[in-house]
């Protein structure tokens, strides 16, 4: 009796969990003749008179695909936890970048800036479909513009330093989780962007010279962005920065000026 009422629960709180990844919309972005897949989760108790944020979050290089859904893997506990769904209400976007691309136009996880004046050029066609989307996104009339933000994890950190610098207007926070980018162009963004960077101190898939890095370049230019380090972790430190208590809180504090 006891194993099956344990199956029943199990049965029960998986079926649930379905109902509540149902939250996000599964959309599809169209451009000319290129597609985004995305999903779209409206803020709690949606207002249509009323203006709400933006968080775009941007997926790790595991989670590309086709399937409009592996990029909700590490963030639907994040943005479905009752009481962040209660106190941060937004609209939260987050795209799915296909097996064969990349957000970063970085050639590797670890490149140190190396002939960064040809990624001045177009961005990667996933990124530059998350720009057309976002610029098209903020100008909804529900859409607080002064509260735009974006994250993102390892493939994601890296696509979310690059969103800044082709996007420096748009954005209000950002927090880029193991991730890396091109330090000289930070100039575009340091005053005009919150950062707050994570990383694991034990990182080997990306260093974390890389945020060190970053985030030395964003003081460089005027900037004065948080830094978070975490002893004895590894690439997945955005468990610990999810887990953080003001992670949300910070984001949501910050408005453009």
């Amino acid at each position: 009796m006891k194993k099956i009422t344990f199956l029943i629960f199990i049965q029960l709180t998986s079926n649930l969990y379905a109902q509540d990844l149902n939250l996000f919309e599964d959309l599809i972005f169209v451009s000319e003749t290129d597609t985004l897949n995305y999903r779209l989760l409206m803020p709690l108790d949606y207002d249509p008179n009323k203006q709400y944020p933006v968080h775009l979050f941007l997926h790790g290089a595991g989670e590309r695909g086709s399937d409009n859904s592996s990029q909700l893997t590490y963030v639907d506990n994040l943005f479905l936890k009752k009481e962040n769904r209660e106190q941060y209400k937004s609209w939260v976007i987050l795209p799915q970048c296909p097996n064969d691309d990349r957000w970063p136009s970085l050639s590797s996880d670890n490149e140190w800036n190396n002939n960064f004046e040809k990624k001045t050029t177009k961005p990667n066609k996933s990124l530059g479909l998350v720009m057309k989307l976002m610029d098209t996104f903020i100008e909804r009339k529900q859409v607080n513009k002064r509260k735009v933000y974006v994250s993102g994890l390892s493939m994601g950190g890296m696509g979310t330093f690059e969103i800044l610098y082709r996007r420096p207007d748009m954005f209000a926070a950002a927090t880029p989780i193991c991730g890396n980018g091109i330090a000289a162009f930070a100039k575009r963004y340091a005053t005009k962007v919150s950062v707050w960077v994570f990383h694991g101190s034990d990182d080997k898939v990306v260093q974390p010279k890389h945020s060190l890095k970053m985030a030395k370049a964003i003081i460089a230019s005027g900037g004065s962005p948080n830094m978070t380090l975490y002893e004895n972790v590894g690439h997945d430190s955005w468990n610990n920065a999810f887990a953080e208590p003001n992670f949300l809180k910070w984001i949501h504090s910050k408005s453009k000026k």
